[in-house]
């Protein structure tokens, strides 16, 4: 189905470094062309010196809104003029709705993985995870996990990381606000052992093992895998990271970002359409 570009066809689109590989324009696009809205979604490689001159360039070109990934998603928070509770709790915005110039920023990637991982078959709620990572993606999984009743998170984050103390603060938060108890750890590989060894669930939120850095992946022993683990990566390009390669030859259950793209992407599409994204076309399409 041709979603036509016209004089009044209102733009979206995405921010980020790099941009090239994400599928977003083509799920966002064809949502847009089946339920006949008038939105075009496109990607622009920005990264955060260059993001306050393009979110500027957007607003006076009337963006409807925008999408923001790696490694943007913590400075569009402090150029946003007003944050939904999540993200003003995380400090970081993956989705902006642009109202008249007026920016307000959501944060919709822990509501969308905390779906995939229901999608593909698994229910973490009342066991515990650990998460590699606390940028923009990592705390937003762990924020959304806490208050869906994860038991557990174990959360790895190197103190050097700029992100540790706004982690601390986070973590501090939900262990006084949730049933969830959250502990922080550095990289160690006897740790990383010990959280990993009493977990169902272990996610990687960075974007280690992403293209076209495909040979990296934060786990160098395979022996901290288990049969009774789940590996989930939030990186779908390449669809199989090393870590799930690892993993996947371990005897472990794995998936990788895919669904959650789709879903935190299904309530971006509401934000700026006010309409449910198709999901099963979509899926089918994009997905499979």
């Amino acid at each position: 189905m041709l979603n036509t570009i016209t004089g009044k066809t209102i733009l979206t689109g995405l921010l980020g470094r790099p941009v090239e590989h994400s599928i977003s324009p083509m799920m966002h696009n064809e949502a847009f062309a089946h339920l006949e809205l008038p939105y075009a979604y496109l990607c622009f490689d920005i990264g955060e010196k260059e993001l306050p001159q393009a979110v500027e360039a957007l607003k006076t070109l009337g963006a409807k809104g925008w999408n923001c990934t790696w490694p943007d998603k913590n400075k569009m928070a402090e150029l946003c003029d007003s944050l939904s509770p999540a993200a003003k709790i995380i400090g970081a915005v993956n989705t902006v709705v642009n109202d008249n110039g007026n920016l307000k920023g959501y944060i919709t990637d822990g509501t969308g993985y905390m779906m995939a991982v229901k999608d593909a078959g698994y229910n973490v709620i009342g066991r515990k995870m650990t998460m590699l990572g606390t940028g923009g993606a990592a705390t937003a999984i762990i924020v959304q996990a806490a208050l869906d009743g994860v038991s557990e998170i174990s959360v790895f984050c190197r103190r050097s990381s700029r992100f540790y103390m706004r982690t601390v603060e986070i973590v501090s938060l939900l262990n006084e606000k949730t049933s969830c108890t959250v502990k922080i750890y550095d990289y160690e590989e006897e740790r990383l052992r010990e959280e990993i060894g009493t977990s169902y669930l272990l996610v990687n939120g960075t974007s280690v093992g992403m293209a076209p850095n495909v040979q990296d992946c934060l786990i160098k022993d395979s022996g901290v895998f288990h049969r009774d683990l789940v590996v989930s990566d939030v990186i779908y390009n390449p669809r199989k990271t090393l870590l799930l390669q690892k993993a996947e030859k371990a005897g472990c259950a794995v998936f990788n970002g895919l669904y959650m793209l789709l879903y935190q992407g299904a309530e971006a599409f509401y934000l700026w359409t006010g309409k449910n994204m198709p999901i099963d076309i979509i899926k089918e399409k994009y997905f499979r």
